[in-house]
């Protein structure tokens, strides 16, 4: 990473620090904090799988919520400030300008998750102090392993977007695809039943859609179930892959796009 990208990169992390985003660690904390209190009333069997569950899907729904919000201003708010001017009348390519601006607010999203693991596994302790820690609860840093690398996902999308359209449309594709890659696994499974037009339509957008289903392990952490090492690489490979050929597309098209 050359000087000019880390450069952005440290300013767009600043940026989203002065914003308060992470700010909503304090109040993260305090949910969860209250939810393993509340859970430890219901059962000794399940409280732990609860608050696994609660836990690390408030960590996942933070994080998209922030990587979209903040994601989809990463272009258009420069420019309204006409900062951006600025920054490309310096030896500043217009593709370090986009990909400073990924690294940076990706890691805005890994700091976020670090301190919002600190209060799930916090509140994991909690309802199981009176257990011996078990190997099961490793899996647990995978999810949030898996976690990230949506963020990453989420991170190119919207800054893809946010190169040539609205905030507001931005946000709205963004978050529809995070939904529809959600149910992925459904699509294809719905395009496999179909015939015709239909079939073909949904196996392709099943295809082209990032699919979220498959990164997504918290029910099978919680339950304690193992992650084989095949589908640790397949789903690293694919994430990294699929962020850098849609940042590929965000650079390309803000390479051309005018702004004047």
């Amino acid at each position: 990473m050359n000087t000019r990208i880390l450069h952005i990169a440290t300013n767009t992390f600043r940026e989203a620090v002065r914003d308060r985003v992470l700010y909503n660690l304090i109040a993260f904390a305090l949910l969860l904090t209250g939810a393993a209190v509340l859970v430890g009333q219901i059962s000794i069997d399940i409280e732990k799988l609860v608050v696994i569950n609660l836990g690390l899907t408030a960590v996942s729904l933070f994080g998209i919520v922030i990587a979209i919000f903040i994601g989809i201003g990463l272009v258009s708010k420069e420019i309204d400030k006409r900062t951006l001017y600025t920054v490309l009348s310096r030896p500043v390519q217009r593709w370090e300008f986009v990909v400073g601006k990924f690294f940076g607010l990706v890691g805005t999203l890994v700091v976020n998750t670090f301190f919002m693991a600190i209060g799930v596994f916090a509140a994991i302790s909690f309802v199981s102090w009176h257990h011996a820690l078990i190997a099961n609860d490793g899996w647990v840093l995978l999810a949030l392993y898996f976690i990230v690398l949506e963020f990453v996902i989420i991170t190119a999308l919207a800054l893809f977007f946010s190169s040539f359209s609205s905030p507001l449309l931005s946000a709205v594709f963004t978050f529809s695809l995070f939904v529809i890659g959600a149910f992925s696994e459904d699509l294809r499974g719905f395009a496999k039943m179909a015939h015709g037009i239909a079939g073909l339509l949904a196996t392709g957008i099943s295809y082209i859609v990032p699919n979220f289903s498959a990164l997504n392990i918290i029910d099978q952490v919680a339950h304690g179930h193992g992650v084989a090492a095949e589908l640790i690489a397949y789903n690293t490979a694919y994430a990294l892959i699929y962020a850098l050929a849609v940042l590929a597309g965000a650079i390309l098209i803000f390479e051309r796009r005018s702004l004047k």
